[in-house]
């Protein structure tokens, strides 16, 4: 079966498949030694796909989900020599992971190499929700709770939560939230702008999926819970 050019180079985990036609549109890309510009060109296993020269081979795909432990770097390597969420993982193959969690923020982390899963879930169209734990260093004033539901500012960007439900009618300073939100240190920047600092943060589900790993542990995507994710925010 033939598949577009673009795609299956996103299949390989080269790229998500917009950077894939970036390379082709480059002139990087040959196919049985023939540059190919055409972003609709099939190819199939027959076929010698090349980037810059190299072959390129068709690589078994992986879906993983990782508990991230704190003073962990959510990245593939480190300048600095600190242990990335790769140093967690044995794989055989080149993985990455699909967005960020901070240096101290713990919980479900994805690790792929298909770059159009990666985009899928990354892309702030997708509206993939997460869910967090979130621990203050003091009580949440009701009129914040309110403000950060309403939306407020980050930016010149709006952002809001959907969902914050107290873990305790005792104490208001450890609670869920749940948001669409992918920016960068999101949930963080939220209470920061209220004056509030995040003692502690877990992700504990992403995109439907629940974390239900030990920290420091991961698992295979089931083939169920990959085809749900792709048909639900394929559209």
């Amino acid at each position: 079966m033939k598949t577009r050019i673009n795609k299956f180079l996103a299949e390989c985990g080269l790229a998500s498949r917009r950077k894939s036609e970036e390379l082709i549109k480059e002139g990087r890309v040959s196919v049985n030694d023939k540059i190919i510009l055409d972003f609709n060109f099939k190819v199939d296993d027959r076929d010698v796909v090349a980037l810059d020269g190299e072959r390129i081979k068709s690589k078994k795909k992986i879906y993983l989900i990782l508990n991230k432990p704190k003073g962990v770097i959510t990245s593939i390597s480190d300048d600095r020599n600190r242990k990335t969420v790769i140093d967690l993982i044995n794989v055989n193959q080149k993985i990455f992971p699909i967005g960020r969690l901070d240096y101290n923020t713990t919980g479900l982390l994805f690790l792929t190499n298909d770059g159009d899963f990666s985009q899928l879930l990354a892309h702030p169209r997708s509206k993939a929700q997460r869910e967090y734990e979130v621990r203050l260093n003091r009580d949440l004033k009701i009129e914040d709770k309110t403000k950060l539901l309403t939306g407020i500012f980050l930016d010149g960007k709006k952002g809001k939560f959907i969902t914050i439900d107290f873990l305790s009618q005792k104490h208001k300073k450890m609670f869920k939230v749940r948001c669409e939100e992918g920016r960068n240190r999101f949930v963080k920047r939220m209470f920061s702008h209220l004056g509030y600092q995040v003692e502690g943060l877990n992700r504990v589900s992403y995109a439907g999926i629940k974390l239900d790993v030990p920290i420091g542990k991961y698992r295979k995507l089931t083939q169920n819970e990959i085809q749900t994710i792709k048909e639900k925010f394929s559209n």
